[in-house]
């Protein structure tokens, strides 16, 4: 009876180790294709999504990534850093323009040719590499029209009738990308016309152009047609992917990849930063009011945290602080013209706040059309509070005590006490007076009220 129980016993013990163990077995056997997906511009938000998304593969021993692009662009910056994600990847990761009318232009182009296999969907294109011009001439200015003659010349050398950052730009651009052709195999020539020329495929003409290696409706086809490929990963290993029947799972921005999102766009960042200055100036105004001040801090903060990660221009967020701060005398001490300067400060900085404009990266006009016109809004508001203060009655000092009612107290010869305005007073006039009679204050001299008969009152002074 006893061996019977200890048999019973051990059997139970071995089945729920089976059990917790076998989920965890399949699903280590079960291979993984984990994907991520980009779509918009490109910016940090994006570089921090990959990056924690490629980690989390390495981690899970994933068998590949699956990177779904549609993007127009974006900076250069975030594109450089997941492009250095991809290549340090030990997860071979599968670059894949998608779904059909879906488009990897500028930045897209360089990740696309920095993955270890690229693929699109039907209905798709890539290229338009270009780089975003920096430093250029502003049109209509002396200067920006082109040269006609320098149009007409033929010259092999690309950088022909461009000013000398430009032309370094680009250059760079050139090596960098076809650094990344030569490294996974690809056509590197067109990849310089992509960067040089703007020049765009479709899908099925980068799979004849050598831009891609594979064109595919959806994910599952194309884990398909790469299974059994051998591509080469981080450290130069080797490894040949087995994907035919592999699990696809989608890896979600986590909550500090969609803060991103939202605090680095342009517009949002503006007006956080408006809002912590906005919030500063009215704590400042009345201090004690606490809400101000507290959402003031926490805004300006995020809007500095995100402008560090955009390519700002220094020189216009100095003319914004220059207007901002006429601004702020303007309410404290109103002179018109200070309050003028500001608002064309603030409106030009601006204008001139970001260095380049990569697409989905671009301050609205509309915005600072609006916070300009909240300033000028302010301005107006104060103004009219000053004209109403000099126009308006004196309400304090002598002046003030003028007509006002008074109360005799006591009263002897030429002098006595009154009670006016909520206080005792010494007071004097040229006539006698009764407890009780009601006078009216026609000055002050030092610290008594000359007062008179209501009746008798000419709107003038008093006699001394």
């Amino acid at each position: 009876m006893q061996t019977l129980k200890a048999a019973l016993v051990a059997a139970s013990v071995l089945v729920a180790l089976l059990i917790s163990i076998g989920p965890g077995l399949a699903e280590e056997n079960s291979r993984l294709a984990l994907t991520i997906s980009i779509d918009g511009a490109i910016g940090p938000a994006s570089a921090s999504y990959v990056k924690d998304a490629l980690a989390k593969a390495a981690e899970r021993h994933a068998e590949v990534v699956i990177l779904r692009m549609n993007t127009p662009g974006g900076l250069s910056s975030s594109m450089r850093e997941i492009i250095t994600d991809v290549l340090a990847s030990p997860v071979p990761v599968i670059g894949y323009v998608a779904p059909s009318g879906a488009h990897a232009a500028s930045a897209g182009t360089y990740i696309l040719y920095a993955t270890h296999v690229a693929a699109m969907a039907p209905g798709t294109n890539i290229g338009a590499a270009t780089p975003v011009q920096i430093g250029g001439p502003i049109p209509g200015l002396p200067g920006s029209a082109p040269d006609k003659e320098a149009k007409d010349k033929k010259d092999s050398d690309h950088s022909s009738g461009k000013d000398a950052m430009t032309t370094k730009v680009t250059n760079d651009a050139v090596a960098f990308i076809r650094s990344l052709a030569e490294l996974r195999g690809r056509n590197a020539d067109w990849a310089e016309k992509a960067v040089r020329d703007a020049a765009t495929l479709s899908a099925n003409g980068a799979l004849q152009a050598g831009v891609i290696e594979f064109v595919a409706r959806d994910p599952a086809e194309l884990l398909r047609q790469v299974d059994g490929r051998t591509v080469e990963v981080a450290g130069g290993k080797t490894q040949r992917l087995a994907t035919n029947g592999a699990v696809v799972e989608a890896i979600d921005p986590g909550w500090i990849s969609r803060t991103l999102a939202v605090i680095t766009d342009p517009n949002v960042a503006f007006v956080l930063l408006m809002v912590g200055i906005y919030g500063l100036i009215f704590e400042f105004m009345s201090p004690g009011a606490v809400a101000p001040g507290v959402v003031g801090t926490i805004s300006l903060l995020l809007g500095l945290y995100a402008l560090n990660m955009l390519p700002i221009n220094y020189a216009g967020f100095a003319l914004m602080l220059v207007g901002i701060a006429l601004l702020t005398i303007e309410a404290f001490n109103p002179t018109v013209v200070i309050g003028l300067g500001g608002v064309v400060a603030f409106v030009l900085g601006a204008a001139m706040l970001f260095r380049v404009e990569p697409p989905g990266y671009h301050l609205s006009w509309s915005v600072i059309g609006i916070v300009s016109a909240m300033f000028i809004g302010l301005i107006l508001v104060v103004l009219g509070a000053l004209r109403r203060a000099r126009n308006g009655p004196v309400l304090v000092g002598a002046q003030a005590m003028r007509g006002l009612p008074a109360e005799v107290i006591d009263w002897s010869g030429n002098a006595g006490h009154v009670f006016a305005h909520g206080e005792r007073w010494q007071a004097r006039g040229t006539e006698t007076f009764r407890s009780g009679e009601m006078v009216e204050v026609a000055s002050v001299i030092d610290l008594t009220l000359v007062v008179r008969r209501a009746s008798a009152a000419t709107g003038g002074g008093g006699t001394a």
